[in-house]
């Protein structure tokens, strides 16, 4: 049940002072805890959250919690437009003990089937849902847009939002994921009523109806008429006055403790870039001074060398080149920023180090090496069978989509290759070398550059002949990182072959003519055929030579996740470089992991990674 208050949308027009408001949306979802009471309750709550934790913003929302609603403010349009960003979500702490694949069958149904009902139903886009798990539990799944979303808009948001909860809190016994413009829950215990209307129309509660009239004498004397007026007048005045002064001291309040928040904000980040910083002398005693017995390579942006901290902690300590051309403060603050960027799927920075020009980044330490080690060695792709291969395509992706979508700053990688794919103990893949391009003077305003800066055979045509990147091009990374997985062959290896071949057409002409396993590493042939054959027809969409034809990568990782969704039939794959042209040196990436075992690591620096940052 979607609720609409108008009032409390007029409120917070007026308080909210010094905004042009265009737009305000005040909505409560369908529980069996809403009532309108409750409703109202909530919306208010938010309001006031809005104004005290967002002052001055020119946009903002708030998600209520008990029953669930949402206020948000612009000063845009915003109806009818599809918003992904930003996501809340959360899940029950409870496990799913047993039976835990068929459970991901029956949910993973279920849930396809409340999506289609909620965004093809009523114009209220909302729908309930439920599938017997065993005999004595139920789930219970409840999905709503807001009705202004188009069929379209609607079912991709819901898919999005369940394609995010699986990918943060599978296997829990329930959850939700709420956006802008849609919310998502389940359970296996009923939280919303049955029977509830799909739409509803609240005001804020009626007025006590007025007592009857006392009967008096209709006889009056001259005088009482100015008296009447005057008590009129008073009774008109006085609540102006009393509004009046409320919305003063309210204004004062907000005044006074956005101060008080700014000062806190300046406090935590101070201490944050504390926390953040090494002693330069540490960072020079865990590395051994620099030594090359603990250097584990170099590229375009500087060497990474092993080194342990007092604490014990064994670290990877990346010495960029002084062409950084930063001063103190602003490498501190960009370092701060990408420590902000937090994702299972990518290395962690630690903190950062500095020395009159000497800049020092700390990374955790990932004892695996990088992917191409591999599944590029004859002895060593053993130990990577399909499972943990799709376990790391997943990764990757979803790395990725948290890169482009899900994080503070939109970043594109424009270097990712299997050299910059990570693995820790358990073979879990992590993205290195993302945003390093923020911490040198290179021109990041512009989508074109004329300075391309990456690794021949995993660049998109579009950014190795014109300088022209965006996210499609990473995309065309990962597609080429897809085929090399499963093949176990470089994208070089064919260079040496009639032009115009590569590993891309390859696959390509083999999955037209109906023996895509001919592309597929033999190591891999007792893994699931569906999966591979799905993983090499994803990985052709997404090296497709037109731009737009490429998925993105929130497409990418759903279609990873649903075997519902149906893939489209791709088109001739661009051109390799490496089948177009030879390059000078060949490209190997400066790894942050341990190398040991090989005595010399030869980096060239055509291969340093650049990513962009776009604030969102």
């Amino acid at each position: 049940m979607w609720i609409k208050l108008k009032a409390l949308s007029s409120i917070l027009s007026h308080l909210l002072l010094g905004i042009a408001l265009v737009d305000a949306n005040l909505r409560c979802y369908d529980t069996e805890e809403t009532t309108p009471n409750g409703c109202y309750t909530c919306l208010n709550a938010s309001i006031q959250d809005l104004i005290a934790s967002c002052p001055n913003r020119k946009e903002a929302l708030s998600w209520g919690g008990d029953p669930p609603c949402l206020a948000r403010y612009a000063n845009r349009p915003f109806f009818g437009i599809l918003e992904l960003q930003p996501t809340d979500s959360g899940y029950n702490t409870a496990d799913i003990t047993s039976n835990l694949t068929q459970f991901d069958t029956i949910w993973e149904s279920l849930m396809d089937r409340v999506v289609s009902k909620a965004s093809s139903g009523s114009s209220t886009k909302y729908a309930t849902g439920e599938a017997d798990f065993t005999a004595f539990q139920t789930i219970h799944a409840l999905m709503q847009c807001t009705p202004d979303l188009s069929h379209k808009d609607c079912d991709s948001c819901l898919r999005q939002s369940v394609s995010y909860y699986e990918s943060c809190c599978r296997g829990k016994q329930g959850g939700y994921v709420q956006k802008p413009n849609c919310w998502f829950r389940w359970d296996l215990c009923p939280f919303y009523t049955r029977n509830a209307s799909t739409a509803a129309s609240l005001s804020p509660p009626p007025s006590p109806a007025s007592p009857p009239p006392l009967s008096v004498n209709s006889t009056r004397k001259k005088g009482d008429g100015g008296s009447h007026s005057s008590h009129t007048i008073a009774i008109i005045i006085v609540p102006i006055v009393i509004l009046v002064a409320v919305l003063i001291i309210l204004a004062v309040a907000v005044l006074l403790k956005r101060i008080k928040k700014t000062k806190r904000d300046d406090q935590n980040n101070k201490t944050h870039g504390e926390a953040l910083q090494f002693d330069f002398n540490a960072v020079r005693v865990a590395t051994d001074n620099f030594s090359d017995a603990n250097l584990l390579g170099r590229g375009g942006f500087g060497s990474v060398y092993k080194g342990q901290l007092e604490d014990g902690r064994k670290v990877a300590v990346k010495r960029l080149s002084e062409s950084s051309g930063q001063g103190e403060q602003e490498f501190k603050n960009e370092v701060m920023l990408l420590a902000k960027l937090q994702h299972r799927n990518l290395v962690r920075l630690l903190g950062l180090s500095f020395e009159q020009k000497e800049r020092i980044l700390i990374y955790e330490f990932l004892p695996n090496s990088s992917l191409d080690n591999f599944i590029f060695d004859p002895v060593k792709c053993l130990i990577l069978n399909w499972e943990k291969r799709y376990k790391i395509i997943e990764g990757i992706a979803k790395g990725l989509l948290y890169l482009h979508e899900d994080s503070q700053y939109r970043i594109i990688h424009r270097d990712l290759k299997p050299a910059n794919i990570l693995l820790d103990e358990e073979m879990n893949p992590k993205i290195s070398d993302f945003g390093m391009a923020k911490l040198f003077t290179v021109d990041q305003t512009r989508a074109d550059t004329s300075k391309v800066v990456g690794t021949y055979g995993y660049m998109a045509p579009e950014y190795a002949w014109h300088g022209q990147y965006s996210v499609k091009s990473d995309v065309y990374s990962f597609g080429v990182l897809v085929l090399e997985i499963i093949s176990g062959k470089k994208i070089s290896s064919f260079s040496n072959q009639e032009v115009g071949d590569s590993l891309l057409t390859h696959a390509w002409r083999n999955w037209r003519e109906g023996t895509p396993l001919e592309v597929v590493d033999p190591i891999l042939r007792d893994g699931s055929r569906s999966e591979i054959m799905r993983c090499i027809h994803l990985g052709l969409l997404c090296v497709q030579d037109n731009i737009d034809s490429r998925p993105t990568m929130a497409s990418v990782v759903l279609m990873l996740s649903s075997y519902s969704i149906s893939l489209p039939v791709p088109s001739r794959p661009a051109f390799s470089m490496h089948s177009t042209m030879e390059t000078e040196t060949k490209s190997q990436s400066s790894s942050l992991s341990n190398q040991s075992k090989r005595e010399n690591i030869q980096v060239s620096v055509n291969e340093a990674s650049i990513s962009e940052l776009d604030p969102r």
